[in-house]
Formats: C-alpha cells, sequence, structure tokens
C-alpha cells in the first residue's frame, strides 16, 4: 500500500511518508490497549522481572527500565494527543501494581510521573509540551527528575539559593540541589529556583541534563537502591519557553507540585502492604515452633492483626485518591486531604515492615533470605515518612490549616462538622485535648490526631461502598484508629507533664 504512489501532474517527486516503524506501531497499540489489560500487562513485568526477592538492590540499568517504558508506564501522564493514556486511575492502579513487587521501582515510576512529568501538560507552554511529551511517550529509557531540595535548605524552601536570571530570550539557572531521584541519569529536570532582583519571585524550569546539570557526587542511600542520589550543580541556559506557567509570587505552585506524589503514597502503601501481608501470613503460618507454628502465639496474632489493618486502613484510602483525586488538574483544594495520606500511609508502611521483620525474627534481618523480604522491607520503606515532606511538618501543617478555617469555634467542633473528619467524631473520637493554645510539638501532634480522623472516616466511607468481608475488615480498623487517636491524647498529657524543656 505504501508503494503505490501517486505521481504529480508537474513532475515533481512526491512527498514519500515513511511507515510507521515496529516500535511505534507497538506503542500505539499500547495506547489503545483497555486498561484492565493496559495494568495488568505492567503488573507482570513486574512480578516476573522486578520481584525484589530476587531483583538486585542496586542502581536500575537502563536495559530493564525500558522493559517498563515499551510497555508503557510513562503513558497515564501523557496526554492522548502526545500519543500517551492520560489517566489518574491508570496512574493509581500501576503504581499499586509495581509496589506489591518492587517498592523502590513503584517510586522509580512515581517520581518520573506524578513528581517531575505531570506539570508539563498542567503548566507547560505548548512549544515545551511538543519537545517534552512525544519523547516520554516515544518508549525510550528516559526519565524527568524534580530538583528542589538543597544542600541547607531541607524542607524550608523559601531558603534556597538556587537562582534564576532572564537573558533575551533565555534564563540562566545557577545553584545546587541534591537527593534528587535520578540525579546522575535523569535525561530531563524540573528544575525550582528563585529572583530577588524585584521582590522574591520563584520560577520553575524544563531543562536538559546536557544543558548544564552536572552531578558532582554519589549518595549512597540505606535503602531505595534502584534509584540514584547526589549532588548537583546547575549552571544552566534555557530557552524562555520552558519556564512553567506557574504562581511566582509565593511557594503556592511548590506546593501544588508536591500534592500529587504525597496522594500517589495511598497506591504505593496499598501495593506494599498487600505482599507484606500476604508473606508474613505465610510465613508465620509455616514457620514451626515446637508442636505447632508461629501463628499459636497470641502476639504474633496481634502483630499480624496490626498488618492487615494498615492493609485496610491504605485500602480506603487508595480508594479515595482513585475516586475522589485527580493529578491531571490543579491539586491546591486537596491540601489537607493530601498531607494525612502521605503521613498515615507512610506510618502505616513502617510500622507494618517493622511488624513483619519480628514476626520473621532473626533471618529478618538478613537482605537476600530466601524464606522472606523482611529486611529489604523495612530499609525500603523508613525513607518514606521523611521523602517528599517529612511527616512532623506535613502534620504541623495539617493542624494550622484546621486551626485556620476555625470561625469562633473549638477545634474539636470544627473537626465534628468537618466532612474530612466529622465521621470519626460521630464514631467516637474525641478531639477535646486539642482545644486551646498549641504549642509547636502539639501542633505536630494534633495534625497526626487529625489525620487519623481522616483516615478513619475514609474507612467507614469505603466500607459503605464493599462487601460484608470488607466492612469486618473496617470495624477492626476503626478500633485501631481510635486507639491511635487516644494515643497521642495521651502524649499530650506527657506534655503537660513538662518533659519538654
Amino acid at each position: 500500500m505504501y508503494g503505490n504512489i501517486e505521481q504529480p501532474e508537474n513532475g515533481e517527486q512526491p512527498a514519500r511518508h515513511e511507515p510507521p516503524t515496529v516500535e511505534a506501531r507497538q506503542l500505539a497499540a499500547v495506547a489503545a490497549l483497555p486498561a484492565d489489560k493496559f495494568v495488568d500487562d505492567i503488573a507482570e513485568i513486574a512480578r516476573k522481572h522486578f520481584d525484589c526477592a530476587s531483583y538486585p538492590a542496586e542502581n536500575m540499568p537502563a536495559d530493564d527500565w525500558e522493559l517498563l517504558t515499551r510497555a508503557g508506564v510513562l503513558l497515564p501522564v501523557v496526554p492522548r494527543e502526545f500519543g500517551g493514556r492520560h489517566s489518574h486511575v491508570e496512574l493509581c492502579r500501576v503504581l499499586e501494581a509495581i509496589a506489591e513487587w518492587n517498592l523502590p521501582l513503584a517510586m522509580y515510576v512515581k517520581i518520573t510521573t506524578a513528581v517531575a512529568l505531570r506539570p508539563i501538560p498542567l503548566y507547560a507552554s505548548e512549544e515545551t509540551r511538543r519537545e517534552m511529551l512525544p519523547e516520554f511517550a516515544s518508549g525510550k529509557p528516559i526519565t524527568c527528575g524534580f530538583a528542589s531540595t538543597e544542600p541547607g535548605a531541607g524542607s524550608g524552601m523559601s531558603s534556597m539559593t538556587t537562582t534564576f536570571d532572564r537573558q533575551d530570550d533565555t534564563y540562566v539557572l545557577r545553584g545546587r540541589k541534591h537527593w534528587q531521584g535520578f540525579s546522575a541519569t535523569a535525561s530531563w529536570w524540573l528544575v525550582s529556583a528563585k529572583n530577588d532582583d524585584d521582590g522574591r519571585e520563584y520560577g520553575y524550569f524544563a531543562l536538559r541534563r546536557d544543558e548544564g546539570f552536572r552531578t558532582v557526587e554519589r549518595y549512597e542511600p540505606i535503602g531505595m537502591k534502584v534509584l540514584d542520589y547526589g549532588v548537583n550543580e546547575i549552571e544552566a541556559t534555557v530557552p524562555a519557553h520552558r519556564r512553567l506557567h506557574a504562581e511566582s509570587g509565593d511557594l503556592r505552585s511548590m506546593v501544588e507540585l508536591l500534592m500529587p506524589p504525597r496522594s500517589m503514597m495511598a497506591a504505593l502503601a496499598t501495593g506494599f502492604l498487600r505482599r507484606v501481608r500476604r508473606e508474613a501470613h505465610s510465613y508465620a503460618a509455616s514457620r514451626p515452633l515446637g508442636r505447632g507454628h508461629l501463628t499459636d502465639i497470641g502476639f504474633v496474632r496481634y502483630r499480624l492483626a496490626c498488618i492487615d489493618t494498615s492493609y485496610t486502613i491504605c485500602e480506603a484510602l487508595a480508594h479515595y485518591l482513585r475516586t475522589q483525586l485527580d493529578i491531571r488538574g490543579d491539586m491546591t483544594a486537596t491540601f489537607p486531604a493530601t498531607q494525612a495520606i502521605k503521613t498515615v500511609a507512610t506510618e502505616r508502611m513502617v510500622s507494618s515492615a517493622n511488624h513483619y521483620q519480628q514476626i520473621v525474627g532473626g533471618e529478618g534481618y538478613r537482605t537476600g533470605s530466601p524464606t522472606n523480604v523482611a529486611a529489604q522491607a523495612f530499609l525500603d520503606t523508613r525513607v518514606f515518612t521523611i521523602f517528599d515532606g517529612t511527616n512532623d511538618l506535613l502534620s504541623q501543617q495539617l493542624t494550622q490549616y484546621c486551626r485556620r478555617q476555625l470561625n469562633g469555634e473549638r477545634l474539636s467542633e470544627f473537626l465534628g462538622r468537618w466532612p474530612l473528619t466529622g465521621e470519626a467524631v460521630a464514631h467516637g473520637a474525641d478531639f477535646g485535648f486539642l482545644d486551646g493554645d498549641l504549642r509547636q510539638e502539639q501542633l505536630v501532634l494534633a495534625g497526626r490526631a487529625i489525620a487519623y480522623a481522616f483516615a478513619l472516616t475514609r474507612v467507614l466511607h469505603w466500607a459503605e461502598q464493599s462487601s460484608d468481608e470488607v466492612a469486618e475488615r473496617a470495624r477492626r480498623a476503626v478500633c485501631f484508629l481510635l486507639a491511635d487517636i487516644r494515643a497521642v491524647a495521651g502524649e499530650f498529657s506527657l506534655l503537660d507533664q513538662q518533659v519538654v524543656d
């Protein structure tokens, strides 16, 4: 069909359109797959090639990453006009499916999609979109990182030192960043910077590594070794069209850019805890102990119940993520829900990994054990309460957000009428201990209690739409979350005894 080319009357040679390559046809087929088939194919690749029980705990080679990019793992954040699938729900499902088999790999995917690439369709110029998005829909094994954290700045982004200056039709960026995923390997970067020439102004820029992004030191993390981290120096000149159209007078845009990765922790936690729950039960049931097994011990069964409950809570959070949130639009209004999701989901991951390791015993302290993945699970989860904003900071911000909503009422009264927490109060959660003036340490603890109330409300809503089996699991989860809230009240009482100088 391509050989039968009609000749023009003026005798000029006609333009020849090359037939699509095999790779292009394959990617077009992936973009057209039904959602279930698309997710299942990626899940199968994760199971067969990336199972953390056997996959090396080291930086991932590009050839391995290409197994997933060819399967379309980046397509959920790429608009359809550029060859993508542009589906919030599919991204949630993909991250959950990968996290079940390899949590660091799910983080790898999350950074490129929900952190660095997602703002391009939303805030970039049309020229930038045409420049970047087809490349990420091509199946090439490329990544995009977000360079925001700096040495000496930490979570205080207003103290960043990376600067930008406008020079004709370009911007010049200079500064240092660190702890970026893909520090030494990402092809593209989204970089935050500031300019103080005429009052403080913030800017966000897309640049290629070869435009002036250099890695000067490699970090060695204790977990999450699939990703590479380090210190980066930036001295780059980028076209003016590559500046994102984002709020520049304050850090509201930075906060919005962090909402998607924080909310996606519900998906990662659900997939990860499905694996931990399954393996912890299997190990306890098969491990001989005298004439019985580990499951004959009451406290082992309690630890298993803690893991089960964490999984149930994160399932409810993931359901909320899929049905009530959407990373394809501005997520500023989701601030309180996102803060709560991130803190609760990551706490549940760490605590469940600890329970799993305790159940396995000494064998759970050995990476590469043939009987379990407990050691690796604990190492990999530990960072999640720190990255994407430390949970202490996010908890304090959640309390401050709620206090700004008060209209002459007590905080406990607000939480009782607030749709995000009201049902927790109706089910017996007492927040009277939050009323009155709160010191900084109390603001942090209060935010944890508010996040538990949000999670409790989500569990109740999810259970209403689910089976009787889920309803029973939800009942247990409510008991645990109410106990968590009472535990925070106990910490308030401890602080009243002046244990802090």
